[in-house]
């Protein structure tokens, strides 16, 4: 039976209606989000003196990149950058496979001491014994000024594991079953069938992992001495916080008059420059695992 014509114009006004304030609020909602990096950005490639003054608000006016030239030389700051860049990969690897195979193992009801395990790993997500036990069991460890310090804490991911469980519990069971009734083994089965179709999902863990990696500098700042050890963040922190001692060193050491001062560096420069350089290889990974991320928060949204 036809919806009377009314009705169906109704029904189109209504779905168009609802498109346009849709549309309008998301893209409002990321011009909110892209503004920042816009305007922290174009005070970067400005000119230095009216960026002092706040005069770039939303076109750059004198620009150049002598800021990302004079940055770029600043002591241990490429050492930094393949610190957090191994950890990262190094790091979200590790998380991404240990939770995967955790997360697959507590799904088998022939695990022994399935249901202990998982909750004695889930526990830990609600209970901390605080920092000061953390930093002791750190140092009997030995991972005071050891890059392992970035690694063997954030392996195992107690949220993560619950992740990857509950959407192995979606796939059907029938794949497992054959793969079996074929010979394979569960590590076979794992390899061979659960990576696969939990790619959106580890996907989505892979991103989580990496951010938090690349973004972490209070393990540094309380667990590493040696400079060799000194993640991107960390150092960015120490520069933001020495901004005006280093603007006055790079001056002086900038070739006299060679520097204008359109591009002779400021506390503010510098530490908007630093923070440009450390936020805009995070935010290259996005494009390219935005399609597994939207796949993995769906999770559980569709079973049967």
């Amino acid at each position: 039976m036809k919806k009377p014509a009314k009705q169906w114009n109704r029904a189109q006004t209504g779905d168009l209606v609802f498109n346009i304030l849709n549309y309008t609020f998301f893209t409002l909602f990321m011009l909110i989000c892209i503004l920042p990096f816009y305007y922290l950005f174009i005070n970067t490639i400005s000119d230095n003196d009216l960026t002092k003054r706040g005069l770039i608000t939303f076109i750059p006016r004198g620009i150049h990149l002598n800021n990302y030239l004079q940055v770029f030389k600043l002591r241990g700051l490429g050492r930094a950058a393949l610190v957090s860049v191994a950890r990262t990969v190094i790091g979200s690897a590790a998380t991404v496979a240990a939770s995967a195979f955790v997360g697959y193992l507590v799904t088998k009801k022939e695990m022994w001491g399935r249901r202990f395990w998982y909750r004695y790993i889930i526990i830990t997500m609600y209970f901390s014994a605080g920092l000061v036990p953390w930093y002791m069991n750190m140092v009997l460890l030995r991972l005071l000024n050891n890059f392992l310090a970035y690694l063997l804490p954030g392996i195992v991911a107690p949220f993560f594991i619950i992740l990857v469980k509950t959407y192995i519990e979606s796939i059907p069971p029938s794949l497992e079953e054959s793969a079996a009734l074929d010979g394979a083994g569960p590590f076979r089965v794992f390899i061979s069938i659960i990576w696969p179709l939990t790619t959106p999902i580890l996907a989505t863990i892979a991103i989580f992992s990496a951010v938090g990696n690349w973004n972490s500098f209070t393990d540094t700042l309380f667990l590493m001495t040696d400079e060799r050890y000194f993640t991107l963040q960390f150092v960015l922190y120490r520069y933001l916080n020495e901004a005006n001692h280093l603007a006055s060193i790079m001056r002086s050491g900038a070739g006299g008059g060679m520097i204008t001062a359109s591009q002779a560096l400021t506390p503010r420069t510098i530490q908007m420059t630093v923070s440009m350089v450390v936020v805009f290889p995070i935010l290259l990974v996005y494009p390219f695992l935005q399609r597994f991320f939207v796949k993995g928060i769906m999770i559980g949204a569709v079973k049967g």
